[in-house]
């Protein structure tokens, strides 16, 4: 390569960071859609193709910011609407709990009130529960069915193997139970939510309040850098009237096999690994609204 060659790369190279002022915070790469064009343009010209122009966004932590575009509110407004599309009349609907089921739980409320949907519901929380009751939603208790025909619920991070971590509403324990009898469970995240390896999101444990110093050693002594979960500075009880402890691990390796291991721990109530449960991921982004169906759900 000639001297002015390199010159001009120099001067290309320069202009490509120049132009992104790539952000890092936790593997997360933030670039205007503007910025984007740009360096595809760029990438046409000299054939430069770098790594993070890679569209596999299951496989990566990158996040788009669109300039004008749709708001991270907007776009789990969306998938929660898509997900209602699932529902119809007469099926018992479980309701999940957290940021993106909340506009699911308010399209079922609406669609009961305009379209005369009929169905019963089963809550994963008392934030749910008071929400369903306030767009006069029919409940039952779990208990009180059989089956559950569908499940829509969100989740804090999936995998490529559709595992998930969920439990950052610290309602895990009921979303388990709701999740199980179902027929079909649905999760419906923002693109952000998807990532190569779980773990950079703290994964939740449900303890009983009783032994739960005990527990805490124990992962301490393991190295997973446990922390009580909290609220208004007083230790976060759940509804089922449990600690929460918030595992930093920052990557799950295998994910089944660790699940496995707090399954045996005493004292241990519940886990947010929901390993090979969900059948579909509604995911929206800036493309708009994908489905993603797992194996189990095919």
């Amino acid at each position: 390569m000639g001297t002015y060659q390199l010159i001009f790369l120099n001067w290309v190279l320069s202009s490509i960071f120049s132009v992104l002022k790539i952000r890092v915070d936790y593997n997360f790469y933030s670039f205007s859609k503007k910025k984007m064009y740009i360096l595809k343009k760029i990438q046409e010209k000299i054939l430069f193709k770098p790594f993070f122009l890679n569209k596999k966004r299951f496989h990566s932590r990158i996040r788009i910011e669109s300039d004008g575009g749709q708001s991270m509110e907007n776009l789990k407004k969306m998938a929660g609407i898509k997900a209602a599309e699932f529902v119809s009349d007469g099926m018992v609907v479980g309701l999940g709990t957290g940021s993106t089921a909340y506009y699911f739980v308010e399209e079922i409320g609406r669609r009961i009130k305009e379209e005369g949907l009929q169905i019963t519901a089963v809550t994963t929380s008392s934030v749910t529960s008071k929400q369903a009751e306030g767009l006069n939603i029919p409940l039952k208790s779990i208990d009180q069915v059989d089956l559950v025909d569908v499940t829509v619920d969100g989740a804090d991070e999936v995998d490529s193997q559709f595992n998930g971590i969920k439990g950052g509403g610290g309602a895990l324990l009921m979303e388990k139970v709701v999740a199980t009898p179902s027929k079909e469970y649905i999760w419906v995240v923002d693109e952000s939510k998807l990532v190569e390896k779980l773990g950079a999101f703290k994964l939740p444990v449900e303890v009983v309040q009783y032994g739960a110093e005990q527990v805490f050693r124990r992962f301490e002594r393991a190295g997973y850098k446990p922390s009580f979960r909290e609220k208004d500075g007083q230790r976060f009880v759940t509804d089922m009237q449990n600690f929460i402890i918030d595992l930093a691990l920052d990557v799950i390796e295998d994910p089944i096999t660790f699940g496995q291991e707090l399954d045996h721990i005493v004292g241990v109530v519940e886990h947010g690994l929901f390993n090979q449960m969900v059948d579909k991921v509604i995911v929206a982004g800036r493309d708009g609204v994908q489905i993603l169906t797992s194996k189990k759900g095919k």
